[in-house]
């Protein structure tokens, strides 16, 4: 993973025990990850062992270990990939907003991420539970701080620009945002019932108020 500056974070990816280079290698990668989501989705962390997942995935333990030396290593790998998700989807916002084509940014990103939280359960269970190494527990904070940043250039672009004082607000406001955001989104999708979508429709309200008054106040600071 790489951050601020192209500064170059530690990553599960160092852990694997080799890469895989042929298409079939990858693919039984894909499976034993695929396999790790639906056991945490479905049966929960405990349940998780390398036999377990071997079983899941119809391949034999003998092959995950072959690129992963223990369970953790799995966890960490399947977290990395729910991390570079989210950063990925505010990178594509960003995008998105710099083309004019982000006409509801509030309502355009809690639909979003609501659907990655929604589309990861495995990710959930993962969170929920706080089985994080130290190496994913930082990965998760600076994909917090990716977000942040991202969504910090969409509001000075949808106001007019960076600029001392507003800038510093801009910042504040926007990591209350992800913080408020995070908390709500882990509550309506961790659980196993249904989801209250209803729940993330008052996120929307929530946040859209906040941010017709935030766009007030940094519009009059830069006049």
């Amino acid at each position: 993973m790489v951050t601020e500056a192209g500064k170059p974070q530690p990553t599960s990816r160092a852990r694997l025990r080799r890469q895989p280079q042929q298409a079939r290698s990858r693919a039984r990668v894909e499976a034993i990850l695929a396999a790790a989501d639906r056991i945490l989705s479905q049966e929960g962390y405990e349940a998780l062992t390398m036999r377990r997942m071997a079983e899941e995935a119809g391949a034999p333990v003998g092959s995950i270990y072959q690129y992963y030396p223990d369970k953790s290593a799995v966890v960490d790998a399947l977290g990395q990939r729910y991390l570079d998700a989210f950063k990925a989807a505010i990178d594509e916002l960003v995008a998105r907003t710099v083309e004019g084509e982000l006409t509801d940014p509030v309502g355009t990103m809690i639909g979003v991420y609501a659907e990655l939280f929604r589309s990861q359960a495995g990710g959930m269970a993962l969170w929920a539970g706080r089985h994080l190494s130290p190496e994913l527990a930082r990965a998760d904070e600076a994909s917090n701080t990716h977000i942040a940043e991202g969504l910090q250039r969409i509001v000075e672009h949808l106001t007019g620009g960076p600029g001392g004082h507003r800038a510093q607000r801009a910042q504040r406001a926007t990591r209350m945002v992800v913080w408020a955001a995070n908390a709500v989104l882990h509550e309506v999708f961790k659980s196993d019932g249904e989801p209250d979508l209803e729940t993330v429709d008052e996120l929307k309200r929530m946040l859209n108020a906040y941010w017709g008054d935030l766009r007030g106040r940094l519009t009059a600071a830069e006049g």
